[in-house]
């Protein structure tokens, strides 16, 4: 956007999520941010939460300093925090937590502690709010969100399939699946903004197979829409072979190879875009730093693939890709619930 100001359709957007995350008058709202984070979205959400009653509050630390080998983005995993106690007996003291940071506590290694506590945290992605206000959660989204992730938990086995030559399985026994719609409104749960996806994290040795990348998928970790096929062979979990000419296939080479850390090359989760007002273009109208690339997460039909930190499988790395491959078709025990790209009603 042209202007980064305090526009009322974005102020509207931030009540009606507040609303959804059931904050009332009086209730203590932890705006968690840090010195990078993204200001305007701090300030709507502080004046929402004024606007509905609550008391909000900001608990803002300062960004450390970068330690990787490359530069990271979207990990799910803010640093943060680093075991701070006065900003965790802060945030465990809240009811409600709007996390602004730019990595989010999805993957923090405090956030266990803080849902333990009873604190419920709803993570605000760093998005531009013009794109935020775009995808504000209805109550509609939540029950397409749990009777996917119910169909996920129940299924053994997910193939993954395209005209392109993806040929993937994943054994579905024992992962740990979860759903997001968009917003939290129970004690110790944690959502984010936008919403709409259902992801499985599986168990070690789970997955195997062929993925191809093809021109037009989009590597988040990058912002990038591709423009050649990448093929990636997995075997047991980790990417073994990277197949594929010009600049995709290089820049995932070198980043892959930059961690010299095999657990960067494993997948982290596998799952499905369910959100249909999420678009698949909203990428290429954005600076790259007025987004985190959260609505193609999201959009419908997209198999989401990930490589990086999986904790269900005893994998900790902050080298990460998110990549949403379109035109797959996706079946959980043989059943499809994506087919070529579009979900089965």
């Amino acid at each position: 956007m042209l202007t980064d100001r305090i526009e009322a359709p974005w102020l509207a957007a931030f009540e009606e999520v507040l609303r959804l995350c059931a904050a009332t008058p009086g209730l203590p709202v932890c705006l968690l941010a840090e010195s990078q984070s993204r200001a305007l979205n701090l300030e709507l959400a502080e004046l929402a939460a004024l606007r509905l009653g609550c008391r909000p509050f900001r608990c803002v630390l300062p960004t450390p300093p970068q330690s990787a080998p490359v530069p990271v983005r979207s990990t799910g995993a803010s640093r943060a925090l680093q075991g701070h106690p006065a900003a965790l007996a802060a945030l465990k003291a809240s009811p409600l937590i709007l996390d602004l940071t730019l990595e989010g506590l999805l993957h923090a290694p405090e956030l266990k502690e803080i849902l333990g506590a009873g604190s419920r945290v709803m993570m605000v992605s760093n998005e531009h709010p013009e794109a935020l206000a775009r995808l504000v959660p209805r109550p509609e989204d939540e029950p397409q969100v749990k009777a996917a992730v119910k169909r996920a938990r129940a299924a053994k086995r997910m193939t993954v399939t395209s005209a392109a030559g993806t040929d993937l399985t994943v054994t579905m026994e024992g992962a740990a699946t979860a759903g997001v719609w968009g917003w939290t409104d129970r004690p110790g749960t944690v959502a984010h903004w936008p919403g709409g996806v259902v992801v499985s994290f599986p168990r070690a040795g789970s997955v195997n197979g062929t993925l191809v990348l093809d021109a037009g998928d989009v590597n988040l970790t990058f912002k990038r829409y591709l423009e050649r096929p990448v093929r990636l062979t997995i075997e047991d979990d980790h990417v073994t072979a990277i197949a594929g000419e010009g600049t995709d296939a290089e820049l995932m080479r070198r980043y892959w190879a930059a961690w010299g850390d095999r657990a960067a090359y494993a997948v982290s989760h596998v799952g499905w875009g369910l959100n249909g007002r999420a678009r698949y273009e909203a990428l290429a109208m954005y600076d790259q730093r007025d987004t985190n690339g959260t609505e193609l997460r999201a959009f419908a039909g997209n198999f989401l693939f990930s490589t990086g930190a999986n904790e269900f499988a005893g994998r900790y790395t902050e080298g990460h890709f998110d990549i949403p491959v379109r035109g797959c078709t996706i079946a959980l025990d043989g059943e499809p619930v994506v087919t070529e790209g579009r979900l089965v009603a």
